[in-house]
């Protein structure tokens, strides 16, 4: 499995209150349910007009599905490299 960011263009959903980012996250869950694993969802960033979503999947297939399945875009998908954090400076 493979770690992936995900940039999706969604205008006000930085606007959305708590139920509404209910809904959304329970739309996710739905569409990856039908994925049976082949997608992992670990969370998002969510800005103005924009989410940023962190996912383990098989493939960059398996995102475009999820996004197909949910209705949420990928704008962008990128494959993480690797990680950093300031623990990183004096490893």
């Amino acid at each position: 499995m493979k770690r992936y960011v995900i940039e999706r263009e969604i205008p006000g959903v930085g606007s959305l209150d708590g139920r509404g980012l209910r809904g959304a996250a329970s739309t996710s869950n739905d569409a990856l349910a039908r994925l049976a694993g082949k997608a992992q969802w670990v969370q998002s960033y969510v800005v103005a007009d924009k989410t940023f979503c962190v996912y383990i999947a098989e493939d960059e297939a398996a995102v475009r599905e999820h996004a197909k399945l949910s209705g949420f875009p990928a704008t962008k998908i990128s494959e993480v490299r690797n990680v950093i954090d300031p623990m990183t400076a004096i490893a």
